[in-house]
């Protein structure tokens, strides 16, 4: 059985020398090596997938849904914007990429 979604793992915000924007995250996509490749992901959207503590709606697990916006260098990272931004506890954490149309 295949998955519907690909991995990618969370690098951090987007920083320039003395600041860092934490609207935008870094995101390092599994099997992917050039910024061709990452192309295809572009318009893709992205779920941090955790678990809480109390139930709500019959279920422990939370989801942070956002969507890649554009290529962050030549080595396959991408930039994405969440819905609420990505706490910094989650630097390192995986992330699924879902691979249906993004129009969904």
């Amino acid at each position: 059985m295949s998955r519907l979604y690909a991995k990618g793992r969370v690098l951090g915000y987007e920083r320039a020398k003395h600041t860092q924007n934490p609207n935008v995250s870094l995101l390092k996509l599994e099997g992917v090596q050039t910024s061709d490749d990452a192309k295809f992901y572009l318009g893709k959207r992205v779920a941090y997938v955790y678990s809480g503590k109390k139930t709500i709606n019959g279920s422990k697990v939370r989801v942070i849904w956002g969507r890649i916006g554009r290529v962050h260098g030549n080595n396959g990272v991408v930039k994405a914007r969440f819905r609420n931004n990505l706490p910094a506890k989650t630097f390192g954490a995986s992330v699924r990429v879902m691979l249906y149309p993004s129009s969904i």
